[in-house]
């Protein structure tokens, strides 16, 4: 065989020498790889291989990756649940609010755009209303939109101004809504890198096993 190859022309065995290495790449980076790759991720990182899914009574209600609105039908934020960031991720039509992954992105409004600061001052008229908090204690990311459009994260100020309203929703003590604000607020990663955040999602679900409306 090997001096039957060697009777060919050179272009010929170098196709053929191409060929066997396509398929030996072809079975290591597309099949054995990626396979092995899968099993330490079921493996070691189940949840996180999955989309961090979160479950309520066996149910999936959402990933604690992603924001979701908590919105009533026809899109009026919910006094009983904390709100996320604003969301650009949305495909305008009019029963989107904001939140949709097949839309993720960021406005691209320049700091200085009169759009969005109109935006700007349109949300902090809302969130003051809402919230019964001056204007001058809504902290940015209230009132702005993170690059993806899918944050599923808020700040801890941004948490505060919303205790009272979700607390007088659930008719609990704001000191109550507080404690599960502090247990879902995650610090800086390693202790220095980003700052503090509180998962918006985990939150509410907490809220609503410990204090159902």
């Amino acid at each position: 065989m090997r001096r039957q190859m060697n009777r060919l022309p050179g272009y010929v065995r170098q196709h053929i020498a191409a060929l066997r290495g396509i398929v030996v790449f072809t079975v290591l980076t597309g099949i054995i790889y990626p396979l092995a790759m899968l099993a330490v991720a079921q493996t070691a990182f189940h949840d996180k291989a999955n989309g961090s899914l979160v479950t309520y009574h066996g149910r999936i209600i959402g990933s604690s990756l992603l924001c979701q609105e908590f919105v009533s039908a026809k899109g009026a934020p919910l006094p009983q649940y904390f709100q996320p960031r604003p969301s650009a991720a949305t495909s305008g039509a009019s029963n989107d609010y904001g939140c949709d992954p097949l839309y993720s992105g960021a406005s691209n409004l320049g700091p200085n755009n009169p759009k969005l600061i109109a935006q700007i001052k349109a949300r902090q008229k809302q969130v003051s209303a809402f919230d019964h908090v001056p204007i001058s204690n809504i902290p940015p990311d209230a009132v702005t939109a993170s690059g993806s459009g899918l944050d599923p994260d808020i700040s801890p100020a941004n948490a505060a101004i919303q205790v009272d309203r979700v607390a007088a929703a659930r008719h609990i003590t704001p000191a109550q809504v507080e404690a599960l604000v502090k247990e879902y607020t995650t610090g800086r990663a390693l202790g220095i890198l980003g700052e503090p955040v509180v998962n918006v999602l985990l939150l509410n679900r907490a809220l609503d096993e410990k204090y159902p409306v």
